[in-house]
């Protein structure tokens, strides 16, 4: 697999970073429970680590049970900065607490850039149809790959002490589950602090349903109380057009269509809920394709869906919650979907598609009109999503400078929100949005995968990592 090398713009680089242990983006979860687990102590490539973590979320720079939310429309006159460019097709970003950062590319790459230098630390054995193409070259999305390959990354809280990171890829089982082809997702950490990262590959959950094609989840985040959490798509286990069927996601015992609370050792804590017959490291079930967590400042977790044809969805999880994903006969995800049902309601539930990545809660003032707001990227639609979140019995949200209000009374009965838009068609396609450590806000883009609308992008240097900035 070919590697592009990346060129490095220092007048908006990130050399600052190294050192800097300012804010890092919201993530993590809303009960302050400790784990009865005892610490692990785990041994990477001759080196042991304590994985153990503490749990109280006070301990968290961010964490404001107080917090409220925006009522003005944010300023959408925003511009962004080249920081990195030559990637080929970035899913996610990682920043560690002394501002390193990582980077994993979908063709089966992770890089730290630090002190404005970016090297290649680990290249996790991806499926082969994780492949990127050229700016400029023809391709659609099944020529230049599926939505595998190397996904979520998180970086361990206690980094660099212990200097592991998390990663998530899509693998193909040998032997095959069934005689034929067979897809999964591996969760590793890896040494970086190694002379070789790649041969301290340590597997923490194995074996999660995936597919080689779409519907893999896989976004990573350590949260306010320093639990690992991962989203996991349904793999295409709910889709008759493929001949699937199988509602995995309401099964609680399966770990697809799913989000995870983990120990770093990827053990199941104490305070996860008991949901009947389920897997111990179930947080919530019944989803389709997760590819966002994220956290408001009282640690509330925030999780964003594909959705089937639209009715993509931003949900404000419930512990234990089932989102209404992959019962026999039930394939719309609309109101009737979750009128007169049990099923926890969505915040958002969307009439055209967004095809929204990953996002970030975001908290600093480098943008000072999107505080407290929650900031999606989209794929499909090309652009940044802009959500205010606010308590339905609140003072709401503006819908000024073209606002649109989800507040239907099928929704989340406790909060509503008011969605904007900007950067329409400018980047392209946006992967992620992640808050760094100086509180700017970072987007990469996802051109490179063969799927973006119009003749203008691949273009040249793309992908790329851009930092957001008002105009």
């Amino acid at each position: 697999m070919g590697y592009n090398r990346r060129s490095f713009l220092a007048a908006a680089g990130l050399a600052g970073f190294s050192g800097l242990a300012g804010c890092m983006s919201p993530d993590e979860p809303s009960d302050t429970t400790t784990s009865s687990n005892p610490p692990t102590v785990t041994s990477v490539g001759g080196d042991s680590y304590d994985l153990s973590v503490s749990h109280d979320v006070e301990d968290w720079a961010e964490y404001d049970p107080d917090w409220s939310h925006p009522t003005e429309a944010p300023n959408l006159d925003v511009t962004t900065e080249t920081v990195i460019e030559g990637l080929e097709i970035p899913w996610d970003l990682a920043f560690a607490p002394n501002g390193d950062l990582f980077i994993s590319e979908r063709v089966g790459r992770i890089s730290r850039y630090a002190a404005a230098d970016l090297e290649t630390v680990a290249t996790p054995d991806v499926i082969d149809h994780a492949d990127s193409i050229a700016p400029g070259e023809e391709g659609g999305w099944w020529e230049a790959g599926s939505e595998g390959g190397l996904m979520g990354l998180a970086v361990h809280p206690d980094y660099p002490d212990v200097p592991l990171v998390y990663a998530i890829y899509t693998r193909e089982d040998e032997p095959a589950v069934s005689g034929g082809d067979a897809y999964v997702n591996r969760l590793s950490y890896f040494d970086v602090s190694a002379d070789d990262p790649g041969e301290t590959e340590t597997v923490v959950i194995d074996d999660i349903p995936g597919n080689e094609i779409i519907h893999n989840g896989a976004r990573l985040a350590f949260g306010p109380e320093n639990y690992l959490w991962v989203t996991t798509g349904d793999a295409a286990s709910v889709n008759p057009d493929l001949g699937t069927d199988q509602p995995l996601p309401q099964d609680p015992a399966s770990l697809a269509g799913k989000v995870l609370r983990l120990e770093p050792d990827g053990s199941a804590p104490a305070g996860n809920p008991d949901i009947d017959g389920g897997d111990p490291r179930v947080y919530t079930y019944g989803h389709r394709n997760p590819q966002g967590i994220t956290f408001m400042p009282d640690a509330t977790p925030v999780e964003t869906e594909h959705g089937p044809s639209a009715h993509d969805e931003v949900n404000v999880l419930e512990a234990g919650g089932n989102y209404g994903w992959g019962p026999e006969g039930e394939r719309a995800r609309t109101a009737e979907t979750y009128r007169g049902t049990d099923y926890a309601r969505p915040v958002v539930n969307t009439d055209e598609t967004w095809a929204p990545p990953g996002a970030v809660f975001y908290t600093a003032d480098a943008v000072p009109s999107w505080q407290n707001r929650l900031v999606v990227g989209g794929l499909r639609s090309q652009r940044i999503n802009l959500v205010t979140i606010y308590p339905t019995d609140g003072e709401p949200a503006s819908t000024a400078n073209g606002g649109k209000r989800f507040d239907a009374d099928w929704m989340d009965p406790d909060y509503s929100a008011v969605h904007h838009t900007t950067l329409e068609d400018e980047l392209g396609r946006i992967r992620h949005v992640e808050q760094g450590p100086d509180g700017a806000l970072y987007a990469v883009t996802s051109n490179r995968d063969g799927r973006a609308q119009g003749d203008q992008f691949p273009r040249e240097g793309d992908d790329r990592l851009v930092r957001i900035t008002p105009a």
